[in-house]
């Protein structure tokens, strides 16, 4: 169901807000689809991943172990018309990151290819407008020894509890120049210009969208009163989610398909003979719904 970009329009909005909370999975197990052969999903498997996307903007899929490979993923992912891959400076070069710890080099500043928690984002926050990361599939080769797991919440459950308190603070949060990310001077990355955009907007194909991130550096939000007072009231409802929270470790073979839902990371202790590995391809597009 697209979402109602008029959503002050009270009635558009609560059949819209009823639908979706009327299908949200009650556990984690509702999301795990089997899948046999990644590189050609079956009508069936590929309807199954539909269906609990059309829920909650995610999926997981489990496929066994020693199909894992980027190439693989490659063509899973282009089965659901993921093909614009954000080839970001830290993913190798055909545009797929490999998440582990990085023992050397640029990768070790950045939290990802490090063993520490990560806080509640989206994918891309920091990229422009034109840039933004609609699609984004995990797939686990080799879990951590401890820890690892992920937090995850549908984008569009968070913008109906910041709805449910005052309509208002999801308008703000909807500003052009809710928050911005400062140009980067890190003299080993390209050079990028500041970055200023919503954490909610509306996509022209009707579908909703979220930009956010709970870090504190590098990070200018708008002193404006209301966005403010919408920002605390998003963290709150991120500390205490009312709905639609699940937890998930990702085992070896499994993987998130996603519209780039809001999600965490837990901190990971490391096998030192099978370190924690996930590929992670991050896509311009949503995932195609046929």
């Amino acid at each position: 169901m697209r979402f109602p970009s008029d959503f002050l329009t009270l009635s558009k909005y609560q059949t819209w807000r009823d639908a979706k909370l009327a299908a949200v999975p009650e556990r984690v197990g509702d999301l795990v689809v089997e899948i046999k052969d990644p590189e050609h999903p079956s009508p069936a498997e590929r309807q199954a991943l539909l269906e609990r996307l059309g829920k909650t903007n995610m999926a997981v899929f489990a496929a066994p172990p020693a199909s894992c490979s980027k190439e693989t993923m490659r063509r899973f992912c282009a089965s659901f018309g993921l093909a614009r891959l954000d080839a970001n400076q830290l993913a190798d070069d055909d545009g797929i990151s490999p998440l582990a710890v990085a023992p050397e080099g640029t990768r070790t500043r950045y939290i990802p290819y490090t063993d520490r928690p990560i806080a509640w984002h989206t994918d891309g926050y920091y990229n422009d407008m034109a840039h933004q990361v609609r699609g984004l599939v995990l797939w686990c080769q080799s879990p951590a020894q401890e820890g690892g797991a992920n937090a995850l919440l549908d984008h569009e459950l968070a913008f109906i509890a910041l709805c449910d308190r005052d309509p208002g603070l999801a308008q703000a949060l909807m500003r052009h120049d809710a928050f911005a990310i400062p140009a980067n001077e890190d003299a080993e990355m390209n050079s990028r210009d500041m970055h200023t955009g919503p954490v909610f907007s509306v996509f022209q194909d009707g579908h909703l969208h979220m930009r956010y991130t709970a870090r504190t550096r590098s990070i200018e939000w708008n002193e404006a009163c209301e966005v403010q007072e919408a920002k605390a009231a998003l963290e709150e409802i991120l500390a205490h989610p009312p709905f639609g929270l699940f937890e998930h470790r990702l085992e070896a073979g499994q993987g998130l398909l996603s519209n780039n839902v809001l999600h965490t990371r837990q901190a990971f202790k490391d096998d030192p003979k099978a370190p924690r590995l996930l590929w992670r391809a991050r896509f311009y597009d949503r995932i195609s719904e046929s």
